[in-house]
């Protein structure tokens, strides 16, 4: 699209020839790829909503909007602007913004002699006063709203949902209310990239992050359960297994990591490095039903991985991860797994 970066797509569920594009410029488009047409069938490029810095997350959610009505597709976005847009396909794009991420500030305690001695500092005479209070108002303006970096529906309900944002923070938010967060959740020491509810297990999600941690989550509790690190690399993407509840994947710059909590919480069970030091990891997905993974990087490869000697996923294996999340009964005992990562080779 005219030499416009991409940073993520999703296919529509209802019609998969769909692709919903976001781009580094803020631009929203959908492409037919049925069709051999380089151009989108629609973008966002007319639209005064158009979100004013890159497009990190983009995805197809179906909603029920009125109680017995048909469910409809719309397209979800967060962006670095510190929005989460909905965009309703019509005649063109329409958009609502379904919320404004506002910073979580840190409050300071001073004390009352010290708060009347700033005081005085920071009131310039005359015009310098002037010129303090309007670059007072601009810093303001401008670090008004934390960039949001990823989001994640709740698996049963739609209304909800995680957004991960620049400042480190991960909110709870409603659809149905867009002034407020239901619930923040605080642990992460620097931007977090992701954020993914489980697939099994409603409530416990996962997170990951430039500070080098991957995170485990019960969203009534604002403090992570666990905290996973394994090496001094942002983790860029996490997913969890769609077969088995204990079993998630990340990827970093340069390796791919496969975690199983049935065997141990301190390090991945398989660990496979990149040779190319000019390649970066930068996506990962479990694909349905099967133990097959997708990881995608900087160079525009897709290569396609199996998984070999994972143990297959019990009848308790869903009971496992809420014993670990609620939290994992005394004496239980964890043992270590002998798996493997085979490439089945890069796709375009």
């Amino acid at each position: 699209s005219s030499g416009i970066n991409a940073e993520y797509g999703d296919f529509s569920k209802q019609n998969p020839n769909l692709l919903a594009v976001g781009m580094y410029n803020g631009t929203i488009a959908v492409y037919n790829v049925r069709s051999n047409a380089q151009t989108p069938i629609l973008d966002s490029n007319e639209t005064p909503s158009n979100h004013l810095g890159p497009v990190w997350e983009i995805k197809w959610i179906e909603r029920e909007y009125h109680a017995g009505e048909e469910r409809t597709e719309n397209i979800i976005t967060t962006s670095t602007d510190g929005k989460v847009t909905q965009w309703m396909i019509r005649k063109g794009f329409e958009s609502v913004d379904l919320m404004k991420l506002k910073r979580v500030g840190k409050k300071v305690s001073v004390p009352e002699g010290e708060q009347k001695e700033q005081k005085e500092q920071e009131q310039p005479a005359g015009q310098d006063s002037k010129s303090q209070q309007q670059k007072l108002r601009g810093e303001a303006f401008i670090s008004r709203n934390a960039g949001g970096l990823g989001f994640d529906f709740f698996p049963t309900n739609n209304n909800i949902y995680l957004v991960a944002t620049e400042e480190g923070f991960v909110h709870k938010c409603s659809c149905s209310y867009n002034e407020q967060y239901l619930q923040s959740y605080t642990g992460h020491t620097g931007p977090v990239y992701k954020v993914k509810w489980s697939p099994f297990v409603p409530d416990c999600f996962l997170t990951c992050s430039s500070d080098w941690t991957i995170r485990l989550w019960h969203s009534d509790v604002t403090k992570p359960i666990l905290t996973f690190v394994s090496s001094t690399k942002s983790v860029n993407d996490i997913c969890w297994s769609n077969v088995c509840a204990t079993v998630f994947g990340a990827v970093s710059d340069n390796r791919i990591e496969i975690w199983d909590l049935r065997s141990t919480n301190l390090d991945p069970v398989i660990i496979s490095n990149v040779s190319d030091p000019d390649v970066r990891l930068s996506t990962f997905l479990f694909t349905d039903n099967s133990s097959t993974l997708l990881v995608g990087d900087s160079t525009g490869h897709v290569t396609v991985y199996q998984l070999r000697n994972i143990a297959e996923p019990s009848t308790t294996h869903i009971m496992a991860l809420r014993d670990i999340v609620l939290p994992m009964p005394s004496g239980q005992s964890l043992t270590h797994s002998n798996a493997s990562i085979v490439s089945n080779g890069p796709e375009r």
